[in-house]
């Protein structure tokens, strides 16, 4: 069963482990409902989608018509707009048969234009704050990609009381000095102000390089084995940190099985011998790598 830990100040202990739907969005609905009852069997109570996950909302909704109550539930918008967020948070409740989020979250929230817009008179955030007072959403968060989202998060922090962040961390990710002392940085702010952290890519491996291999994700995970055991490790180590599972759903159980042993902190030597046994490297690099 998965651990579970207060999810910033919304007053939810959610499991650490959080269950990426992405890994719906090209589903059956026989194989969502599937992966659902593993979710359920895991001690799984929180499900992370998104509004452009392609059917992933549409393949919650059988599920969510029986355990509703059961879970934390979060999903996205990549609108930047303030009527056009609503909008698409309006459709997300539609498709899932909810009347109301546990957590709306800006999607992707990096580009400088994309920054400005959203908080803008008018723009998605102030949207979406009015849309929790309204209760369609009890809480508000920010996600985003690369090695500037740290930063940008720290100025959405400033900016709005969001209860939630996310972005990709891993033991490749954590070599980059200025990466790694950017989420130090974030992760102070986050515990001072009691806002829940959530961490993706956790087990990326590289992106693909076999162009022939069969893809579940955008990435190349890493296969069940001792080096995702550590990778997991390296992140749930760290008692503020929740891990989202990867979008690869044959996943899902080997993670959660090295989220409920005993952790601790792997040998920074065991990691970078993984790294280097295992291709590991990080995703994104500041420059040509941080378009998804």
């Amino acid at each position: 069963m998965s651990e579970q830990a207060a999810f910033g100040s919304t007053g939810h202990r959610s499991s650490r482990v959080i269950f990426g739907a992405a890994a719906l969005g090209a589903m059956s609905q026989e194989r969502s409902d599937q992966t659902l009852e593993i979710v359920r069997d895991l001690g799984i109570n929180h499900i992370d989608t998104a509004a452009d996950y392609g059917e992933s909302e549409l393949r919650l909704a059988p599920f969510l018509g029986e355990h509703r109550r059961d879970v934390f539930l979060a999903t996205k918008t990549g609108e930047r707009s303030g009527d056009r967020a609503r909008a698409q948070l309006e459709r997300s409740l539609e498709r899932m048969g909810v009347d109301h989020v546990d957590l709306v979250q800006l999607h992707n929230l990096v580009e400088e234009e994309d920054w400005r817009r959203a908080f803008s008179p008018g723009g998605a955030a102030a949207a979406l704050f009015r849309a929790s007072a309204e209760g369609l959403c009890r809480h508000v968060g920010v996600t985003g990609h690369g090695l500037r989202i740290a930063r940008m998060h720290l100025r959405s922090l400033a900016e709005a009381p969001f209860a939630s962040v996310l972005f990709p961390w891993n033991h490749a990710l954590a070599e980059i000095p200025d990466y790694a002392t950017d989420v130090d940085r974030l992760r102070a702010v986050c515990a001072e102000r009691g806002v829940a952290v959530q961490t993706i890519k956790s087990v990326a491996r590289r992106r693909w390089e076999d162009t022939n291999a069969r893809r579940f994700s955008w990435y190349e995970p890493i296969e069940p084995g001792a080096a995702l055991d550590r990778a997991v490790a390296f992140v749930l180590a760290e008692p503020d940190l929740f891990l989202n599972s990867s979008s690869d759903a044959r996943l899902l159980r080997a993670t959660c099985e090295a989220a409920s042993s005993p952790i601790t902190a792997p040998a920074p030597a065991q990691l970078a011998r993984d790294r280097d046994e295992h291709g590991i490297t990080p995703l994104f690099d500041g420059d040509r790598l941080e378009v998804i």
